[in-house]
């Protein structure tokens, strides 16, 4: 179970510097090697489902050059990309199968949000308390009988990692659960994310710890297809949410579980997670001029609540330290 508590990241010449972090459930094993790969030539990223198949343009060239590789990064898979051409500049073992926590959220959210109707109004249904209860799940509070809309679920799913909220939005968007994994998977397919499995909107370890799963690289791709998303990217990149009383609901205030908004400078988005077996987990994206840089880490140690988010500012301050080869 997640445990609210703020962090602050802040990006330093030589490292970060870090406080309290957010956290969610306890810490396990899960199997890893440590094949860390600078990528010097451009490597792009697999190209999301809408990308244009009869085009075979040349990818453009990074905007920066691969010198060396992250240190002290502890995480066990992970990826750091050019956000803007998808070319690869580092990735540890970024092809294993991993579990991923609530980082699956990311694509309840585009499933959702490729549906449309986001001022569909839906009655937050009664299974919420004790589905959120059985797993240990993240809770949004949010209130049996209460009517918010898809944009206001999607605030409570994203920002503080509602398992209530996902639980709401799958069910309604299925409809049902079963109807609406089958689209997660499906949608998975289709962006080319291969190695990539959903057995619940919101990373919750059921039937297992390991039965949701993927990869730094098809969660590469995820990332990019979220961002592309206005309505996403605009609802991840905010430190809080709130909502107030009104006619079928009560009030809301959401903070963002992402420990790297608001604290370490450009970053932007895009979400947390955390379970026994997938320990501490990050897709982010963070901006500096004209650089735009996305990637996660998966499996980082619960040496400490701010090991997540200590790695990805590690492989982001690597990122943005490379000699730039073009202006800005």
């Amino acid at each position: 179970m997640r445990i609210p508590v703020r962090v602050t990241v802040i990006a330093a010449a030589g490292g970060i510097i870090a406080g309290a972090v957010t956290a969610c459930s306890a810490a396990g094993p899960a199997p890893a090697s440590a094949a860390e790969h600078p990528r010097p030539s451009a490597t792009p990223a697999r190209p999301a489902a809408s990308a244009s198949a009869s085009t075979a343009a040349r990818p453009a060239a990074p905007a920066v050059q691969v010198v060396g590789a992250p240190r002290e990064v502890k995480a066990r898979g992970a990826v750091l990309a050019d956000a803007a051409t998808g070319t690869v500049l580092w990735s540890r073992d970024s092809g294993t199968e991993r579990p991923i926590g609530s980082i699956t959220k990311v694509m309840t959210a585009l499933v959702v949000i490729e549906a449309g109707d986001l001022g569909r109004e839906i009655k937050v249904p009664a299974a919420v308390i004790p589905y959120v209860d059985k797993y240990e799940g993240n809770s949004a509070g949010l209130h049996p009988g209460d009517v918010l809309t898809t944009q206001q679920l999607l605030e409570a799913m994203l920002l503080p990692s509602g398992c209530d909220a996902a639980y709401t939005l799958a069910t309604a968007y299925g409809p049902g659960m079963p109807a609406f994994l089958a689209k997660m998977n499906a949608t998975a397919r289709q962006l080319g994310m291969l190695h990539t499995y959903f057995t619940s909107p919101d990373g919750l370890p059921y039937p297992t710890e390991y039965s949701t799963y993927s990869t730094p690289d098809d969660l590469l791709t995820l990332g990019l297809a979220a961002m592309k998303l206005p309505v996403f990217r605009a609802i991840v990149a905010q430190p809080f949410y709130q909502i107030h009383k009104g006619p079928g609901h009560h009030a809301y205030w959401w903070n963002n579980s992402n420990n790297l908004i608001g604290t370490y400078p450009g970053a932007d988005g895009i979400k947390d997670g955390f379970t026994d077996a997938a320990l501490h987990c990050l897709l982010f994206e963070a901006t500096r001029g004209s650089l735009t840089l996305i990637g996660d880490v998966l499996g980082s140690p619960a040496t400490g609540v701010a090991s997540g988010a200590q790695a990805a500012a590690k492989v982001l301050n690597w990122g943005f330290s490379l000699p730039r080869t073009r202006p800005g």
